[in-house]
């Protein structure tokens, strides 16, 4: 699929200097529609499909092309190639900041819904559809008798406790390449120095990297490895084999994602796009969608601290080039320890 989708970028595209990767492609709605509205996002295309195809249904007529990538791909699209598409979603919540910050977004005053969430609209630019905590994906079958970690701490003790089980079989994001998996490690390093200790263990061990969540899920389901850190929970409950896996929130903190969408500046349908955000925020914060999430994601009763990260500057102080490569050096030299 990676070929087919890139090929039709490589058409939307022609005359660029060079195109943004992509993971997937699909075209929704009337293959002849003259009224297309072109998503860009960086959720998987079987998670995101009830809500366009309940937005077609609200606007007959309507296609819709949906273009995954990653949130990196996903920034260099808009940024460095200024691709005109109508709608950015992104789990990247510095990222998504920074465009807005820097002038790549329109700002869009929402109608459908009066009472939102706080944390749901930032200066009529962000608008948070969903809260994902990030999780500990462990397989059931694969740790047998040995107990399944509750927090970091226990995590760090099964791991050194031992080693020859799980060397080569633990899994992360790696943060050069993932903006997701960079924005976790920053709030994990701003919640607690725990994440270095763990962070070094898993290097000791030969960790393996891996890009989004989606992988290091599956990984844990072939055996290819027994515990991931850090992998949206949201990812690992909507799977149909869910019961393989534990699925740990983390007690002693877990962090809390906002997944947002926004309107690029170069929008040729910035009015569609419009109606997309009602008909998306509507939904998401109503009664009739609670898109990527499961009932056991009712953040309301789970009792563990939650580190939810909020939209703003505060974001941005990581995304400095110094403090970046910093950070990443730093990473580097406890995860890669070869």
């Amino acid at each position: 699929m990676r070929q087919f989708a890139l090929s039709i970028v490589l058409i939307f595209t022609a005359g660029w200097a060079s195109a943004f990767e992509t993971e997937d492609f699909a075209r929704f709605g009337p293959s002849d529609s003259q009224t297309v509205l072109k998503i860009v996002s960086t959720a998987d295309i079987r998670f995101f499909e009830p809500m366009i195809a309940s937005f077609i249904a609200a606007q007959p007529g309507t296609a819709i092309d949906y273009t995954v990538v990653s949130s990196t791909e996903l920034q260099k699209a808009i940024v460095e190639e200024g691709a005109a598409f109508d709608i950015a979603i992104s789990s990247a919540m510095d990222l998504q900041t920074k465009l807005a910050n820097d002038g790549w977004v329109q700002r869009y005053e929402i109608r459908s819904i009066d009472a939102l969430p706080d944390w749901a609209v930032w200066n009529d630019m962000l608008f948070a559809f969903t809260q994902e905590p990030a999780a500990i994906v462990v397989s059931k079958s694969g740790l047998g008798n040995l107990p399944i970690p509750r927090d970091r701490h226990d995590l760090i003790n099964l791991l050194r406790q031992h080693p020859d089980v799980f060397r080569g079989r633990v899994g992360t994001y790696d943060v050069r390449q993932s903006g997701l998996g960079y924005l976790f490690a920053t709030q994990d390093t701003r919640a607690s120095e725990t994440y270095w200790r763990l962070t070094e263990v898993m290097g000791a061990l030969d960790a393996q990297l891996y890009c989004c969540s989606s992988d290091m899920i599956e990984a844990v389901k072939t055996g290819e490895l027994l515990i991931a850190y850090n992998v949206l929970a949201s990812y690992a409950f909507n799977r149909e084999d869910r019961d393989d896996f534990a699925i740990i929130l983390p007690s002693d903190f877990t962090s809390v994602m906002l997944r947002t969408a926004m309107i690029p500046r170069n929008s040729q349908s910035a009015e569609l796009a419009g109606l997309f955000v009602d008909h998306l925020m509507i939904r998401s914060h109503g009664s009739e969608f609670k898109l990527l999430t499961h009932p056991a994601l009712n953040l309301n009763q789970i009792e563990v601290a939650l580190n939810r990260i909020r939209i703003g500057p505060g974001l941005l102080v990581y995304l400095d080039q110094l403090k970046k490569r910093a950070f990443l050096s730093e990473w580097e030299n406890a995860i890669v320890q070869n």
